[in-house]
C-alpha cells in the first residue's frame, strides 16, 4: 500500500515513512492511493473475529489492509499490546450502551485520560516506539491541542523510548480538569506550551514548523495530530466495532453522529464508509464554531480568525480551521490534487474561503458519501445533558451532547450510533450547571488540579517556539 498528498507530491511513500513524517512536503495530507474494499464475505469474516477474538485482532485486520511494511505478527502483537481490558477498562473496548429507540452511545472514553483520543493515541505510541527503535532514530513529537490530543498524546509517550513530545495548547482556553491533565506530567519528554491565542493559532504554529524542511529534518519533527494518518487509521476500527455490535447482518445499515471540530474523528468514518461498510449517513455535529456545518448547508468553507472564534462549553470543539476537512474535499473532487491545492494552499491561505456551492459535485457531500451536519448551542447542551439523565439515567459531556443533538434531527429506520468524546468528569462545571451535581470522578483523578503544574506560557509566535524546542533538543 502506498500514500499520496491531497496536494499532488509526486512522490508515493509507504506506511512507516509517514507514520514519522506526518505532513506532507507540499503542505498536503497523506491518504492511501486507494480504499481496501470490504465485500459482504469478508464483513461477515470480521463479524465473527470482532465476537470472537476481539477488538485487538480486529484492529490488526483492518490495520493490515493498509500497513504492508511491518510486519504480520509484530503488528498483531502492537495490537495487543494497545487494545486491553487494563488500558481501557473493559474487554468489549468499545461498548454501544443504549439511550432510547433507535438511538445508541459507541463509549470510546475509558482509556487512561477519559476521552476518545486514547483510542487512536494509544496505538499510535506503540507504533512510534516500535518503528524508532527499528530504525535507531528518535522523534520530537510537535503537536496542537484543544483538551484531549494533548492530554491522549502526552499519557501515550510518556516514558517512550525515543520519543519527546512539545505540546501547544490554547492559554485558558481550556477545562481545568484538561488543563491539569497535562500540565501535572512530570515527565522529562514531556513539554507543555500555552500558547496566547485559540487553538487554530497554534494548529497554525504546528503546520509551519512542519513547512520549515530544514528544521523539520534537523530536529526529527512528527506529528500526533489527525493530521497524522496513523491516527486517523487506527479511528476507523470503532466504526466497524459499532457496526458490528449494532447490527446482525450485514445488509443492515447504520449511521453515525460525530461531534467535530478538526474534521478527524469524522474523517475516519468517511475512509470506513468508502471501504464499503453500511454506513447510511455521516451526520457532522458542531458546537456555536459551525465552519463545518456551514459547509454542509452551503458549499461555503469560511474559515474564522481568532476574534471570531468562540470559547465555549465544549472547547475542544473550538476550531475554525478543520485540518482534516482536506482529506475529503480531495475526495469529494474525484481525487483532484491540483484543485485541492488551489483551494486550500491559495483560496484558504488567501481568502479565507473557499465556495463549491455551485459545483454540481458538492451535491455529492450527500447523494454519495453520506454526509448531513447540525449544529448545537451552550442552551442546547444543558436541555440534552438534562434530558439524558432525567430521562435514561446516563450522564454525558458536553461534546456528546452535541452529538445527541444533532443525531436527533436525523434519526432514520437505521441504528444511529453517537460517538462518544468523553467522560463528563472533565467538564464538570457545566455539567454542575445542567444537572445541580458534579459529575462521578475516578479515583486516580482526585485532587488533579492541585497538584504542581510544568508548563511554558509563550505568545503566538513560530520562533519562539522552534527556538524553544531547538534549546531542549539540543541540550540533550
Amino acid at each position: 500500500m502506498l500514500y499520496l498528498s491531497t496536494r499532488g507530491y509526486p512522490e508515493r511513500k509507504r506506511f512507516c515513512d509517514i507514520l514519522l513524517e506526518g505532513l506532507a512536503p507540499d503542505g498536503g495530507l497523506y491518504l492511501p492511493e486507494r480504499y481496501p474494499q470490504i465485500d459482504s464475505a469478508q464483513l461477515g469474516e470480521l463479524r465473527r473475529v470482532y465476537h470472537e477474538q476481539g477488538y485487538a485482532e480486529l484492529a490488526f485486520r483492518i490495520l493490515s489492509l493498509y500497513i504492508d511494511d511491518i510486519p504480520a505478527d509484530d503488528l498483531r502483537a502492537l495490537c495487543a499490546k494497545t487494545y486491553t481490558a487494563e488500558v481501557f477498562g473493559t474487554g468489549e473496548i468499545v461498548p454501544l450502551r443504549h439511550v432510547e429507540d433507535g438511538l445508541w452511545l459507541e463509549a470510546l472514553s475509558n482509556g487512561p485520560t477519559l476521552a476518545f483520543k486514547d483510542m487512536a493515541m494509544q496505538l499510535l505510541g506503540n507504533l512510534f516506539e516500535y518503528e524508532l527503535g527499528r530504525r535507531g532514530e528518535t522523534l520530537n513529537i510537535l503537536g496542537a491541542t484543544s483538551g484531549d490530543t494533548g492530554s491522549a498524546a502526552e499519557y501515550a509517550m510518556r516514558g517512550k523510548q525515543g520519543v519527546r513530545v512539545f505540546m501547544t495548547s490554547p492559554h485558558g482556553r481550556m477545562s481545568a480538569f484538561q488543563q491539569a491533565q497535562m500540565f501535572s506530567l512530570q515527565d522529562e519528554n514531556i513539554h507543555n506550551i500555552a500558547i496566547d491565542g485559540v487553538f487554530d493559532d497554534c494548529q497554525d504554529i504546528v503546520k509551519a514548523v512542519s513547512g520549515d524542511h530544514a528544521f523539520k529534518a534537523r530536529y526529527k519533527i512528527g506529528t500526533v495530530n489527525s493530521i497524522n494518518w496513523a491516527r486517523l487509521l487506527a479511528q476507523v476500527v470503532y466504526y466497524f466495532a459499532g457496526y458490528l455490535q449494532a447490527t446482525q447482518s450485514n445488509d443492515q445499515k447504520v449511521s453515525f453522529s460525530v461531534p467535530s471540530g478538526n474534521f478527524g474523528n469524522v474523517c475516519a468514518g468517511h475512509v470506513a464508509r468508502q471501504m464499503g461498510l453500511p454506513i447510511a449517513k455521516l451526520v457532522v455535529a458542531t458546537n456555536e464554531n459551525d465552519v463545518l456545518d456551514e459547509f454542509f448547508r452551503t458549499g461555503i468553507y469560511r474559515v474564522r480568525g481568532s476574534a471570531n472564534t468562540y470559547e465555549t462549553s465544549s472547547p475542544s470543539m473550538d476550531i475554525s480551521k478543520a485540518s482534516n476537512f482536506e482529506r475529503f474535499v480531495f475526495d469529494l473532487l474525484g481525487r483532484d490534487a491540483e484543485r485541492t491545492r488551489q483551494l486550500f494552499a491559495e483560496g484558504v491561505a488567501r481568502d479565507g474561503f473557499f465556495d463549491l456551492s455551485a459545483d454540481p459535485l458538492f451535491a455529492q457531500a450527500a447523494s454519495r458519501y453520506g454526509f448531513v451536519s447540525g449544529k448545537s448551542t451552550h442552551a442546547d447542551r444543558l436541555a440534552t445533558i438534562r434530558d439524558v439523565a432525567e430521562r435514561f439515567g446516563m450522564v454525558i459531556d458536553t461534546h456528546t451532547a452535541d452529538g445527541v443533538k444533532v443525531a436527533r434531527e436525523y434519526m432514520g429506520a437505521e441504528p444511529m450510533i453517537v460517538l462518544e468524546t468523553a467522560l463528563p468528569i472533565k467538564f464538570a462545571e457545566t455539567i454542575q450547571e445542567a444537572l445541580g451535581r458534579l459529575p462521578e470522578r475516578p479515583a486516580k483523578f482526585i485532587g488533579i488540579e492541585d497538584l504542581p503544574k510544568r508548563v511554558q506560557r509563550m505568545p503566538a509566535d513560530v520562533e519562539q517556539v522552534k527556538a524553544y524546542i531547538a534549546r531542549h533538543c539540543d541540550a540533550a
